[in-house]
């Protein structure tokens, strides 16, 4: 029971930064619904940042160190990701094991490997229920609660959508969730933003 607490109440607190810029949520919101409202919410922000810069910008990164990765290598590193916790969420093996899209440049495969990732994902969080959150799932060397394992799926996938606004900043194209923001307050596309 106690276990059970603690990861919704870690749940809670790690995907509240992520909601806080989308709105408010329903009068009574449970953990699965809060978690698929901050996965529909990154979904959406890392499918559009993806199509904001054209194939020749795939190579970019905006610093010259070595380990950085590029725009396009980013967004591969996520769709690894995502298959990794959405295959230990379901508790079914990885399909995309043996597959690094981390070393796909063109921008069609890397945005078709992100839209698989998320496809594969969609499954994990509508089959989350408060009964299913609790159960501990195979997770690295251990085990994990399956809404915990969802929850840091959402955490790392908010925090590479963070490095990629770096990115499009950069290249001076407002971050979709900025864009949404100033539209919401009555402003116009375009510029830098906020």
């Amino acid at each position: 029971m106690i276990q059970r607490v603690l990861v919704y109440v870690s749940a809670a607190i790690l995907m509240s930064v992520s909601l806080a810029a989308q709105g408010p949520a329903p009068a009574t919101t449970n953990l699965p619904q809060y978690l698929q409202r901050a996965y529909n919410g990154i979904k959406n922000n890392l499918t559009r940042a993806a199509d904001l810069l054209p194939e020749s910008d795939y190579g970019f990164k905006p610093s010259s160190m070595p380990e950085m990765r590029t725009f396009g290598q980013l967004f591969g590193h996520v769709a690894n990701a995502q298959f990794g916790m959405c295959a230990g969420a379901r508790g079914v093996p990885n399909p995309n094991m043996g597959t690094d899209h981390e070393q796909k440049t063109s921008k069609a495969e890397i945005q078709k490997a992100l839209a698989a990732s998320f496809a594969f994902c969609d499954d994990a969080f509508a089959g989350l229920t408060e009964e299913n959150g609790a159960q501990m799932m195979p997770q690295g060397r251990g085990q994990m609660a399956r809404a915990a394992i969802l929850a840091n799926m959402i955490t790392h996938s908010n925090e590479m959508y963070g490095y990629a606004a770096v990115y499009l900043r950069a290249k001076n194209v407002v971050p979709p969730s900025t864009d949404e923001a100033q539209r919401g307050r009555g402003a116009g596309r375009g510029g830098r933003g906020q």
